[in-house]
């Protein structure tokens, strides 16, 4: 069609004449009489039948094939000059991709998701076609869209010249749009200088070769969600940051290194962390090697870490967070109660709501939930004219977000709690914790509820909802009772609460009775109940007798055909480990169970070997023996002790990693070694913590140790921390609770429930875990050694009382400095004393539905969550088996008694028995 276009210029015209009259070359007219000719001849030859066919044709042609006709837009290499447009049809056939790196493993596109639907400019990873950045995501635009790099950058505009996106004002021209293998986008000026990349504006990714920088945050793509780099912390957030719901370093799986300002978060090649200005890594959580990692915030509030080895078309998912089915705001609709079960979580509504028909909670009575606003009455109770009162959620219902909030007050009551909710106009409920006198406010929005009446993981109080006041709203204080039911009502409730008073009585009187006999009877060790069958889906072999009965049928004779445990440890034979160990020359620690040397892999490796005695073959030795391996062999965290293999020959032989400071009993309690210094207890006590709660929390199956103390912490020279001595752990499948079994563990460190043949948790670990972080205060045993004068032969001084009693004492009358290791010399910081004293305490209250998860302790410790404030009430038995320890020390030595209680180190074998 170009000679139609040209007709109205006679110079260009005449450069076709040839080709429109071949039959007259020598033909010599006039120009104005040539041009009449020609185009006489043009006009005859349109309305030939086979052009006018052709135009039809091209004029019927659907607009999808003209498109593709057209799109022979070339795929640029690595880097684009300036004054570049582009738009999805004219990259049509390759799926919009329109630059890539170098290597092929990045590429820039106009990604849609069908042939002409509205595309997002994004930059994907190659391989795998994932999308790791994107310019427009919350707002896709038409096929008909135009990209346009230009000297002021790069921007993305309707076809109407209206922006969407655009890389806003440049310091300087922009030359070349370049896409690195690193993945990132970046524009270069003539100098060849970054003037923006992409790495510094994420959406909902980062790459492993990228940094998420302090005051910069990943959304998710609605636009609810945040993952927001603190100076302090990496946190996870809803409601436009109002609400936090997840935290790096309260995460059971994470590690703290050094304490200082968080520059920013990486990924290391190790694992996740969080780094500071100077490189240097302050948290850290592990992570299988990988080529290349994405980290992303999705829909639903989850943070994703996948991986990618090279192979294959896929990212491989290596760690969520938050874990629980019940830790994120919407796991449930608004004000539904999330409860954890074996196949998931459950929704249901508080006591005195109903489901609507919007599939949320509401008030039964009808009374509608009070949205915020920003106009508010004097008081508050009044909004927009509308009247407002608070419903109760019962009993057992926590809110997500109290987990990492601070209190809006402390010190004060319910009532001074509601006046608070009130007079903020955006307050839509409140909880309150009786025990230290918080108030939680809930602003904005409020999401779903945490059942956690049988979890404890955290003091929730008790929660109120804001509600436009219904005819008759249930009082929250009990005041407004009508004056006709008092009468009635009175007399009731007193005969009630009187019966009530008389069991209480009666049941601690009984107590009282039976508590001396039952805590001398848990010196002599039961022998521990056998293990049912532990991880599900492993093809593991194991005895399958009850708790309470023992299976005969085991015998030793097929140790080696019995154990089958695919991708635990490396099975040894007893030659390798006996070349390893100089034929068992170096022994480095023994106990009930056995010996422990010192050996060297071939691999120059240094391992602790521990070799089970003659006595403890047997049925328990077995069970236990399979029991470590089991349970070590299938976990990995920095705070646990790593098993290198095993050997079940003639003998039973477990390999683990050597740690060359040996166990915390002999650094903390043996005089005439070096004194630990504050900060190091101070670690040792939160990786001791956070290597109890992955075990809590962070495995497939919750793992009881049920042997915590200090001969079971291990030390190293480089700062690690590790529990050691499984044998005698017990795994709580997701269905149970808790669980009933014979008597294991160590004297001096046993929970009440043991005593009582109560059910046992995760909570009976919390209770040791409290006995030990006091011994780490003090620097002795709990129990003080009585000799013949009366005094005692503990390091730290002439203690002759029950020490968690004293704690208890001295933190009632808030003078802790008295509790600290005389040998530190003061050298302590008071306020992380007082702090795990606290914790301590809480540690050991006599309900275990009481005492605090793991994982909130972690955070007490380290001071990222609210210290909950000891229960009087809850620790009415440490006075009563304290006073009778101090006067049994005392009768004793007036006596003239020769007994004598080594608390600094007393043998495994006659605390907890043979291993």
């Amino acid at each position: 069609m170009t000679f139609l276009m040209q007709r109205s210029s006679p110079s260009s015209m005449d450069s076709v004449v040839p080709q429109v009259l071949p039959w007259c070359p020598a033909l010599h007219l006039s120009p104005s009489t040539r041009l009449l000719t020609q185009e006489a001849h043009l006009s005859s030859y349109l309305m030939s039948p086979s052009l006018r066919f052709l135009l039809l044709f091209l004029i019927l042609l659907p607009l999808p094939l003209r498109r593709r006709r057209t799109a022979a837009a070339p795929v640029f290499s690595d880097v684009i000059k300036q004054n570049f447009t582009a738009s999805y049809i004219d990259y049509i056939d390759t799926n919009g991709v329109f630059l890539r790196s170098q290597s092929s493993s990045f590429s820039a596109s106009l990604v849609a998701d069908i042939p002409q639907a509205p595309f997002v400019f994004s930059v994907l990873h190659a391989p795998t076609t994932t999308v790791v950045w994107s310019a427009n995501n919350a707002s896709a635009v038409p096929d008909s869209a135009v990209l346009s790099f230009r000297p002021s950058g790069l921007s993305l505009s309707f076809p109407n010249g209206s922006l969407v996106w655009s890389t806003g004002l440049l310091q300087q021209p922009a030359a070349a749009l370049r896409l690195l293998d690193s993945g990132n986008l970046v524009l270069l000026d003539a100098a060849n200088s970054t003037l923006w990349q992409s790495f510094d504006h994420p959406t909902d990714t980062i790459l492993s070769t990228q940094r998420l920088n302090a005051g910069a945050f990943l959304s998710s793509p609605a636009g609810d969600y945040r993952l927001l780099v603190t100076d302090g912390d990496a946190v996870l957030l809803w409601s436009n940051g109002w609400q936090q719901y997840w935290r790096f370093s309260s995460d059971a799986r994470s590690v703290r290194d050094i304490t200082a300002p968080v520059a920013n978060m990486a990924d290391s090649g190790r694992g996740l962390n969080l780094f500071s200005s100077a490189g240097e890594t302050l948290y850290e959580i592990a992570l299988p090697p990988a080529e290349l990692r994405a980290m992303k915030l999705e829909s639903d509030g989850r943070f994703h870490v996948m991986s990618y080895s090279g192979n294959g078309s896929t990212f491989v998912e290596t760690l969520v967070a938050p874990v629980g089915d019940c830790d994120l705001p919407a796991s449930c609709s608004v004000l539904e109660i999330c409860t954890t079960q074996s196949q998931g979580a459950i929704c249901n509504c508080p006591p005195s709501f109903s489901l609507s028909q919007d599939g949320s909670c509401s008030p039964a009575d009808g009374s509608m939930l009070a949205p915020p606003s920003s106009t508010c009455s004097g008081d508050g109770s009044e909004q927009n004219g509308m009247q407002f009162s608070y419903r109760s959620l019962g009993g057992g219902v926590g809110y997500f977000a109290n987990k990492f909030a601070a209190p809006a007050s402390s010190g004060g009551n319910l009532s001074s709690c509601q006046r608070i909710c009130y007079g903020n106009c955006s307050c839509i409920a409140f909880f309150y914790v009786n025990s230290s006198k918080s108030c939680f406010l809930v602003k904005n929005k409020l999401g779903s509820l945490i059942s956690t009446g049988e979890d404890g993981a955290f003091n929730v109080g008790d929660g109120y909802i804001k509600i436009a006041a219904s005819p008759q709203p249930p009082p929250i204080s009990g005041e407004g009772s009508t004056s006709l039911l008092l009468p009635i009502l009175l007399p009731s409730i007193a005969v009630f609460f009187l019966l009530i008073i008389l069991l209480f009585a009666g049941n601690h009187w009984r107590r009282r009775r039976r508590w001396p006999r039952l805590h001398r009877r848990s010196s002599t060790r039961i022998p521990p109940s056998p293990m049912k069958e532990v991880y599900a889906g492993r093809s593991t072999r194991w005895p399958t007798s009850t708790d309470d009965e023992d299976d005969e049928s085991i015998g030793d004779s097929s140790d080696s055909a019995e154990i089958l445990i695919p991708g635990l440890p490396t099975r040894l034979t007893y030659a390798d480990l006996s070349a390893a160990t100089d034929n068992f020359r170096t022994q480095i620690g023994s106990g009930g169970f056995g010996e422990v040397f010192r050996g060297e892999l071939p691999d120059k490796t240094s391992v602790a070997v521990k070799r089970f005695g003659a006595g403890v073959n047997g049925i328990h030795g077995k069970r236990e023996f399979l029991t470590e391996i089991a349970v070590i062999g299938n976990i990995h965290h920095v705070n646990l002790v790593r098993l290198r293999g095993f050997c079940s020959e003639s003998r039973r032989l477990l390999v683990y990693e050597y740690m060359n400071r040996g166990s915390l009993d002999r650094s903390l309690f043996f005089p005439g070694g070096p004194v630990l210094e504050w900060q190091e207890r101070m670690e040792i006590a939160v990786g001791t913590a956070r290597g109890l709660a992955y075990l809590h929390s962070g495995c497939e199956h919750k793992i009881v140790h049920c042997d915590v103390k200090p001969e079971n912490i291990l030390l190293h020279e480089g700062g690690g921390i590790k529990i050691s001595d499984f044998g005698l752990a017990k795994l709580i499948a997701p269905e149970q609770s808790a669980l009933f079994t014979t008597m294991r563990g160590t004297r001096g460190y046993l929970a009440p429930e043991w005593l009582t043949n109560s059910s046992i948790s995760d909570k009976t670990d919390v209770y040791s875990y409290g006995m030990v972080l006091l011994e780490i205060v003090r620097g002795r045993k709990n129990q003080p050694a009585v000799s013949r004068a009366g005094g005692s032969s503990c390091s730290g001084g002439g203690d002759v009382v029950y020490f968690p009693l004293a704690a208890l004492e001295m933190h009632e009358r808030g003078r802790y400095l008295e509790l600290a290791d005389p040998r530190l010399e003061g050298r302590v910081t008071e306020e992380e004393l007082r702090r795990a004293v606290k914790v301590a305490l809480c540690c050991l209250h006599e309900d275990p539905a009481l005492r605090p998860a793991m994982a909130a302790v972690v955070a007490m410790l380290e001071g990222t969550g609210e210290v909950t404030e000891p229960r009087r009430e809850a620790l009415g038995f440490l006075r009563f088996y304290g006073r009778g320890f101090a006067n049994y020390a005392a009768s004793a030595a007036a006596a003239g008694s020769s007994f004598v209680v080594n608390c600094s180190y007393v043998s495994s074998h006659e605390l907890s028995g043979p291993r």
